[in-house]
């Protein structure tokens, strides 16, 4: 890039950026993010994500090795947890959030302790539907946001 080009303005996505996490469960060959985990916690997120998200949106899957996925992105099966060394730092995925163009956008967090501590980082304006929430009442939660979308809004 020379100094007079500009790059292209990246555009915030309209509807919600729901954030979901990875699994420790993956299929055991090459796929796409959306595709590759079947963990059950990641499954129940990933069905309530499409659901807020129905009508306009983003899901990302939150991997401790890899940061923030789209669906689409084919990745290799790995063992990795936020406990291992090389795990994304919080600086790393901001800049994934800031060359994806969501800083700024409106964030659901569908994450676990663990992925909203780092994912809060980057959005501390996010909405944490299931935050000090045990995996039991995550669950509920999980299932009366996907049977209710309409009725959840971010904003509140």
């Amino acid at each position: 890039m020379s100094l007079f080009d500009v790059p292209a303005p990246t555009r915030t996505p309209r509807g919600p950026v729901v954030v979901i996490p990875c699994s420790g469960r993956k299929l055991d060959r090459p796929a796409e993010a959306g595709k590759i985990y079947t963990g059950p916690l990641h499954t129940h997120a990933r069905r309530t994500a499409d659901a807020l998200t129905a009508r306009g949106g983003t899901v990302l899957v939150l991997s401790a090795l890899h940061g923030l996925l789209p669906l689409k992105k084919v990745i290799e099966p790995y063992d990795h947890t936020w406990k291992d060394p090389g795990s994304i730092t919080t600086e790393e995925l901001r800049d994934q959030a800031s060359q994806m163009g969501l800083i700024g956008a409106d964030v659901v967090l569908l994450t676990p302790g663990a992925y909203t501590r780092r994912a809060l980082a980057v959005w501390s304006h996010a909405h944490t539907p299931l935050a000090h929430l045990g995996i039991g009442a995550q669950r509920g939660r999980l299932t009366a946001l996907r049977t209710r979308p309409e009725e959840y809004s971010p904003a509140a």
